[in-house]
């Protein structure tokens, strides 16, 4: 509800008077001398009303009682906030002097970061340095002061035992909700389940309990003697603390003795006895010897599986073995893994496998850079999808549609693979049954 009031006030009185010559104006502006000379004067009063209207505002809480809250605009030094949006502020500054400017400064803390500290703090020291900056003499010297400068005594000294204030005392706690949820979980096992765990050792309960799955009611070492059936660690209860196991220690992989000479010989020579090639792990494995054995690896017939993990191969010779797998028709392992190929390279990998379509399995992962990106693994995936013998493939792919896409294409292959196999399997079944 509005309740709107009016005061009015005369303000201010016009009088308009005509021109003491006696000449009478015109309606067009000019003077007309012919016409008779008539001194007249008009006094005209103009009132002008200034409206105050105030806005009450209730609210009413509830049916009985009633809320009233009387809004006024708001003012700055006497004046509505209104009255001040037709002001320059620009000119009003250009009208302050130096002094005034800076008081006004230090009255003003901008909220800008650009600005410099010294000029955001309305902190100013005019004092003139003494002298350069000591760091060390400034710490010494606040330290001393710290240690000359007297503590505030306290109002009541200190006496041990004696307790000054008021000591905190907890609220007493009500146990009923407790004991109401203890006697609603109460469960009725019978005389014969209750008797036996009434009865049961310790161990007999950890082990019920590793049965049951229930974790969280014992350590590690608890629930694997448990389930492994070896009898509970001796000082390990419900309260036990698992203490860190030894751990395991393996023997030492022995060093690869491949005799890098004389595997290169006998690919060159076509041997028939050499159908795997491990190179894995053997260091200083110099460039020429790769060329000479991806060159015997392009005529050679006999060699089904290549594995050449962590020997430093580079750019230079991953793309001389992949000219080598374009032309070989035998290899159906080729595993590159750890070494310091980069992606272009492992795209041209991947492309050499199409050209005879006989490579099953190709790892190439763990190589120079990590992430191969959305481009690169794109068109590796593309080279998947047009390859109908791949079968695994181990390289690391980010993204999750080239993943997919990846997977379900050697999936296929795999499933076209088995149906193959099997339907050759049952055909030699039906003709060698026919013959007999």
């Amino acid at each position: 509800m509005e309740v709107d009031t009016e005061n009015v006030r005369m303000d201010e009185t016009d009088t308009l008077v005509m021109p003491d010559d006696g000449g009478v104006v015109n309606s067009n502006g000019n003077d007309d001398d012919d016409a008779p000379t008539v001194e007249e004067t008009y006094e005209i009063t103009t009132t002008r009303r200034k409206t105050i209207r105030t806005s009450y505002k209730i609210q009413e809480t509830s049916s009985s009682t009633k809320t009233t809250t009387m809004t006024t605009a708001a003012k700055l030094y006497g004046k509505d906030l209104s009255e001040y949006d037709d002001i320059d502020v620009d000119q009003l500054l250009a009208e302050l002097t130096p002094e005034e400017l800076n008081i006004l400064a230090k009255e003003v803390d901008p909220d800008d970061s650009f600005m410099p500290p010294s000029q955001r703090c309305s902190y100013e020291c005019n004092k003139s340095p003494t002298g350069p900056l000591n760091r060390k003499k400034l710490i010494e010297h606040i330290n001393k002061q710290a240690l000359e400068t007297p503590d505030i005594p306290e109002l009541k000294p200190f006496v041990p035992g004696v307790i000054r204030g008021k000591k905190w005392v907890p609220p007493p706690q009500d146990n009923t909700k407790e004991k109401e949820a203890d006697e609603q979980i109460a469960i009725d096992l019978g005389d014969e389940y209750e008797q036996a765990l009434s009865a049961a050792t310790q161990e007999e309960i950890i082990d019920l309990a590793a049965i049951l799955g229930f974790h969280s009611m014992m350590n590690q070492d608890q629930y694997h003697a448990s389930l492994l059936n070896s009898g509970q660690p001796v000082g390990l209860g419900w309260d036990g603390v698992t203490k860190a196991s030894q751990p395991k220690v393996y023997p030492m992989e022995p060093p690869n003795d491949t005799d890098v000479d004389a595997t290169i010989k006998q690919v060159r020579d076509d041997d028939s006895s050499l159908t795997d090639l491990n190179w894995n792990n053997i260091k200083n494995i110099s460039d020429e010897k790769f060329i000479q054995l991806f060159e015997g690896l392009e005529m050679n017939t006999h060699l089904e599986s290549l594995s050449l993990t962590n020997v430093g191969l580079n750019d230079k010779t991953a793309q001389r073995l992949a000219d080598a797998v374009e032309k070989n028709s035998t290899l159906r392992v080729l595993n590159v893994e750890t070494n310091f190929i980069s992606p272009p390279v492992i795209v041209k990998l991947i492309r050499s496998l199409l050209k005879t379509k006989s490579i099953e399995e190709f790892r190439c992962s763990n190589q120079r850079s990590q992430v191969l990106g959305n481009k690169i693994e794109m068109e590796i995936t593309q080279l998947v999808e047009q390859n109908p013998t791949l079968l695994r493939l181990g390289l690391h792919l980010e993204f999750n549609d080239a993943r997919h896409r990846v997977a379900a294409h050697l999936q296929r292959n795999i499933d076209r693979n088995r149906l193959c196999r099997t339907g050759r399997a049952s055909r030699n079944y039906t003709i060698g049954w026919a013959m007999h």
